[in-house]
C-alpha cells in the first residue's frame, strides 16, 4: 500500500472524443506540495477536477491515502480527507462570508465543531472576520481567494487541491496566498497546487510535474526544473 497522500496513475480524462489528460502520473507525499504546471489547456484543471471527483475518469487510477478512490463521488472524496479551492473561487456571492463558511462546514456532522471551525477561520484570516457579515460577492479578488481557501479548510482536509490561487491577484495578495500555502504545508497538510506563476510555485513546492497537451512533459525536483527547456516549452507551447 502506498504511503502517499495522493497517487495518480495513467489518468485519462475525456470531453467527448477530446482527451484533456493523457496517462498522467503524479504523487503528493504526506505533508508536501506537488505543483502541476503547464500552459493554458495543458490538462491541469482537468486532472485536479478528476482527482476531486468532479470529472469522470476515462482511464487510470486515483489513490488517496492508500485507498483506491477511482471513480468515487465528490462527496466520498471529501469524506476521505480531500478539499478543493477551485479555479475562479466559486464562492456564493449572495451569501455573507460567515454563511459561506458555515455552509462549507455542513460536511461536519457536529454543528458545534462547524461553528468552532468557522470562528477559527475568521481568526486565521482576520480580513474575513472583519467582513463576516459582508456579502462575499463584494469582497476584493484577494479576499475572495482567502475565503475560498478558508472554505476548503472547513472540512479539515488532509489533502488540499488548489487550482490557480494567484490568478488575477495583486502582487502583495499573491505573496499572502503563498505564505498561507507554506503555513499549511508546515501544518502537515498535503497540497496539489496548480499555478500559473511557475517561479513562485517552484519555490514553494517539494515536487513538480509539467504538463503539455494533456501529457507529462517533465517531472522532478523544482530546483532541477527551474531552467529546464521542457518547462519553458510547455509554457510557450500554443
Amino acid at each position: 500500500m502506498s504511503g502517499n497522500a495522493l497517487e495518480v496513475r495513467q489518468l485519462e480524462v475525456r470531453y467527448g472524443p477530446v482527451r484533456a489528460a493523457i496517462k498522467i502520473d503524479l504523487d503528493v507525499a504526506p505533508g508536501s506540495v506537488t505543483t502541476l504546471l503547464g500552459a493554458n489547456g495543458a490538462g491541469k484543471t482537468s486532472t485536479v477536477m478528476a482527482v476531486a471527483g468532479a470529472r469522470r475518469i476515462a482511464g487510470g487510477s486515483v489513490s488517496i491515502f492508500g485507498k483506491d478512490m477511482t471513480g468515487a463521488s465528490a462527496e466520498d472524496i471529501v469524506r476521505a480527507g480531500v478539499a478543493i479551492a477551485p479555479e475562479g473561487r466559486r464562492i456564493f456571492g449572495s451569501l455573507s462570508v460567515e454563511e459561506n463558511l458555515r455552509l462549507a462546514g455542513s460536511v461536519l456532522e457536529d454543528a458545534q465543531l462547524a461553528g468552532e471551525k468557522s470562528a477559527a477561520m475568521m481568526q486565521r484570516f482576520p480580513v474575513l472576520g472583519e467582513r463576516r457579515r459582508q456579502l462575499a460577492g463584494l469582497l476584493s479578488g484577494g479576499e475572495q481567494q482567502m475565503l475560498a481557501v478558508a472554505r476548503a479548510l472547513m472540512s479539515q482536509p488532509r489533502l488540499l487541491l488548489m487550482d490557480e490561487p494567484s490568478l488575477g491577484l495583486a502582487p502583495q495578495m499573491v505573496d499572502q496566498i503563498f505564505a498561507i500555502i507554506e503555513e499549511l504545508r508546515q501544518e502537515g497538510i498535503s497540497i496539489l497546487l496548480v499555478e500559473q506563476n511557475a517561479a513562485l510555485a517552484l519555490d514553494v513546492a517539494d515536487h513538480a510535474v509539467v504538463l503539455a497537451n494533456g501529457e507529462v512533459a517533465a517531472a522532478g525536483a523544482p530546483a532541477d526544473l527551474k531552467n529546464d527547456s521542457l518547462l519553458h516549452a510547455a509554457y510557450l507551447a500554443a
